[in-house]
C-alpha cells in the first residue's frame, strides 16, 4: 500500500524550499546577458531617440519575462523533476528572442512575438502545475497572468504587420498591458521565498553592470592610446560607483525588510513594487550607461552627440531616481543626495555636447563618488551594524 508521500502528486517534489539562488537559475541569466547585449547594441547601431526608444521597449518586455522568471523559481525548485527541462526549453525561446532583437521591429518582429509568447507560455504552464493544491495561486495566474500575457503577446504579433508609429504605439500598449496584469489579479495568491527573490534581483543588477564593462570593451577601437585607456578605467570606476550604490547597504536593508514584512498580500505587493517593477529603472538606467561609454570609447577626443550624451549622464540619472524610489517603498523616505545628483546630472546634459567625453566621464565620477564618500562617512556606525548584523567588525 503506497505511504501518504508516494502518494503525493509528482510536482510537489519540486516545490521551492530553499532561499539559495541555483545553478541553473544563474544558467538561464546568461541567455539574459546575451539579450541585453543585444538591446545596447539596437541602439548604438541607431543612436536617434527613435532608436533609443526602440531599445527601452525590447528591454521592457525583455525585463517583463525575466522577472517573471524569478517569481516561477521562488515557488518551483528549476532543478528538480520535470521544472529542469522546462527551463532548459525557455532558455532556448528567449536564445530566439534575443537573437531577434537587432530586427524585433523589422523583418523579424513577427519571429520576436512568437518566441517572446513561447517563453511566457512556459511560465505560466509551470506555475500552473505547482499551483494545482493552492486555489488562490491558479486564480491569480487565470485572472491576471494569463489574460495579460495573452493581450501583450497578442499586440506584439498586430504590432509585426505594421511600421512606425502604429508599431510603435501596440508595443507601448502592449507591455503597458501586461504589466498591469499583477494589479489586475490582485496579490494575495503568489508566493515567494523573500530571500531568494531579493538576491535573484541583485544578480541581474550584476548582469546588467557587466554589459557596461562589454560595452567598455567593444566600444574601444583597436588601437591603444592614452585616452582609451583613460576613459576605459573612469568607465569601469562609473560602474564601480552603480554597484556601490546598491549593494553597500541598499540592497541589504531592503532585502532584509522583505524578509521581515508580512507573509502574504504585504510582502508580495512589497517585492512587486520595488523588485518586478522598481528594479526595472535600475536596470535601463545602467543599460543606457553602457550605450554611453560604447559611444564615448567609440572617439573619446569629440564630443558627444545629444543621445549619446542623454544615454550616459540620462542613464545615471535613472538609475539615481530608480535607488530613489526603491528606497522610498521599502522605508517611506527620500534619499535627497542621490535625487539632487540625478537632477544634477539632468540638468548639465547640455555641456555634454560641447566638452570632450574623459571631461563628461571626469565629471560624472566626481560627482557621484562625492556622494558616495559623503554617506559613507555619514551613516558611520549604522553602516556596520547594516553589513555586519552579527556583531562581527569588518576586516580591515
Amino acid at each position: 500500500m503506497a505511504t501518504a508521500s508516494e502518494a503525493r502528486p509528482r510536482i510537489t517534489a519540486v516545490m521551492r524550499e530553499g532561499e539559495r539562488v541555483l545553478p541553473l537559475e544563474l544558467f538561464f541569466d546568461l541567455v539574459f546577458v546575451l539579450a541585453l547585449t543585444q538591446c545596447t547594441a539596437l541602439m548604438a547601431h541607431d543612436p536617434t531617440w527613435g532608436g533609443l526608444f526602440q531599445g527601452l521597449l525590447v528591454l521592457g518586455v525583455l525585463w517583463w519575462a525575466w522577472t517573471a522568471y524569478a517569481w516561477l523559481t521562488s515557488v518551483l525548485d528549476p532543478e528538480e523533476g520535470a521544472v529542469r527541462i522546462a527551463m532548459f526549453a525557455a532558455m532556448a525561446a528567449l536564445l530566439v528572442v534575443a537573437l531577434c532583437v537587432p530586427e524585433a521591429f523589422d523583418s523579424l518582429a513577427l519571429e520576436f512575438a512568437l518566441a517572446y509568447g513561447a517563453v511566457r507560455a512556459g511560465q505560466i504552464a509551470l506555475l500552473w502545475l505547482g499551483g494545482r493544491d493552492d486555489p488562490a495561486l491558479r486564480h491569480s495566474i487565470r485572472v491576471g497572468l494569463v489574460t495579460s500575457t495573452a493581450l501583450g503577446v497578442g499586440l506584439l504579433v498586430t504590432a509585426s504587420f505594421f511600421d512606425g508609429a502604429v508599431q510603435g504605439g501596440l508595443w507601448v500598449l502592449a507591455l503597458a498591458l501586461d504589466l498591469a496584469g499583477p494589479y489586475v489579479a490582485g496579490s494575495e495568491g503568489w508566493r515567494l521565498m523573500p530571500g531568494h527573490f531579493a538576491e535573484r534581483h541583485g544578480l541581474i543588477v550584476i548582469i546588467a553592470l557587466g554589459e557596461s564593462i562589454v560595452a567598455i570593451g567593444t566600444g574601444a577601437p583597436a588601437h591603444l592610446s592614452a585616452g582609451i585607456v583613460a576613459a576605459a578605467v573612469l568607465g569601469v570606476a562609473l560602474s564601480a560607483s552603480q554597484w556601490w550604490m546598491y549593494f553597500d547597504i541598499v540592497a541589504l536593508v531592503s532585502s532584509r525588510r522583505l524578509a521581515e514584512a508580512p507573509e502574504g498580500k504585504v510582502r508580495n505587493e512589497l517585492a512587486r513594487d520595488s523588485y518586478s517593477y522598481g528594479h526595472f529603472p535600475m536596470v535601463a538606467g545602467i543599460i543606457l550607461v553602457a550605450l554611453g561609454l560604447k559611444k564615448t570609447l567609440g572617439d573619446v577626443s569629440e564630443p558627444l552627440d545629444t543621445v549619446p550624451a542623454f544615454a550616459l549622464l540620462g542613464g545615471l540619472a535613472i538609475y539615481l531616481l530608480g535607488l530613489v524610489g526603491f528606497r522610498y517603498r521599502h522605508v517611506h523616505t527620500i534619499n535627497r543626495r542621490r535625487l539632487a545628483l540625478a537632477l544634477l546630472f539632468l540638468a548639465t546634459m547640455p555641456l555634454a555636447t560641447e566638452v570632450a567625453p574623459l571631461f563628461v566621464l571626469a565629471f560624472a565620477n566626481l560627482a557621484i563618488w562625492a556622494v558616495i564618500v559623503y554617506e559613507t562617512r555619514m551613516y558611520g556606525e549604522n553602516r556596520g551594524r547594516v553589513r555586519h548584523p552579527d556583531g562581527e567588525p569588518a576586516r580591515s
